[in-house]
């Protein structure tokens, strides 16, 4: 057997090479139902991030094709993604407020087909799309934003030249976050903000179902597990000023009930009896303020003088 240690090697965020395993047994690898059996999980004894095992874990160059868009089973085209994100971004939108994009230059990196940016377009001075699949990179030039495939590439055209960046649901994914974030950090002018958002390892259905929600919650196409310690230990390591938390839950109450009873999802669509929107209101205001949603945002600042 490979000690967990030499199976991860030294942390990519804090260079620690000692780690715990907390999880070992099937991760998702597509819906729910389909798994890739005997993956490992743990947790870096440094900076407490938690990290599927590589070998578990899907090639990176995967985003750039559509092999990642095959692997979470979303179907393939541009409308098939706005289709999975338009419903979402009231959210993220939620978590900006009560910030303005009104005449900033903005970057979106992992933007996706773009759903986010749509919604800000129009308020926003110049919009940067940042997103390596390349089949989604003609639609976003059509619509006339700035694209490249990573913030590595954007910096040599605008270093230092970004008011606000976000991330949404990308940051689990990358081989390095503190990399990615560093990337971004010099894409910002000094005092420009950063948005992240990822999954929260604290949702609080690791804890209602923990012999069955572990394998949905582990995935192939996430690298990385973050609480809200580990994602500020991160952001700090690469330069940034922690400015705020929060944490938002996106599954209703129905949802969270299916699960336990019939110990699947079933989504936001289909509301069981007697649960109404007032039901998801005070859950959901739970989860937030006891840091238990299944979404963490984090908001990050670039010091004034950091050039």
């Amino acid at each position: 057997m490979i000690r967990i240690d030499k199976k991860f090697g030294p942390c990519e965020i804090c260079g620690t090479d000692s780690w715990v395993s907390i999880y070992e047994g099937p991760v998702r690898s597509g819906g729910f139902g389909s798994f890739k059996n005997d993956g490992t999980v743990a947790i870096c004894n440094g900076c407490g991030v938690g990290r599927l095992a590589e070998s578990d874990s899907i090639d990176a160059k995967a985003y750039e094709t559509k092999e990642y868009r095959v692997a979470v089973d979303q179907g393939l085209e541009v409308a098939d993604f706005f289709h999975q994100a338009d419903p979402i971004q009231i959210h993220h939108l939620t978590a900006a407020w009560p910030g303005s994009f009104r005449g900033k230059t903005v970057a979106d990196i992992g933007c996706g087909a773009g759903s986010f940016i749509d919604h800000i377009s129009g308020l926003a001075e110049k919009i940067i799309a940042i997103e390596p699949t390349a089949m989604y990179q003609n639609s976003l030039r059509k619509r006339g934003y700035e694209v490249y495939s990573y913030a590595s590439e954007a910096i040599a055209i605008r270093p230092d030249s970004v008011d606000l960046a976000v991330t949404f649901q990308v940051i689990e994914h990358v081989q390095n976050p503190r990399t990615f974030l560093a990337e971004i950090f010099t894409l910002l002018k000094p005092g420009g903000t950063l948005l992240i958002a990822t999954p929260n390892r604290n949702d609080i259905m690791m804890k209602l179902l923990p012999e069955e929600f572990p394998a949905f919650f582990y995935r192939i196409v996430h690298r990385w597990y973050f609480d809200c310690k580990s994602l500020k230990r991160c952001a700090i390591e690469s330069g940034y000023t922690i400015e705020s938390e929060r944490y938002l839950h996106t599954m209703n109450m129905s949802n969270m009930l299916s699960w336990l009873i019939q110990r699947r999802p079933t989504g936001n669509t289909n509301r069981l009896p007697g649960i109404e929107n007032e039901a998801d209101t005070l859950w959901n205001i739970y989860l937030q303020s006891s840091g238990q949603a299944d979404t963490l945002f984090l908001k990050v600042t670039k010091p004034l003088n950091s050039n």
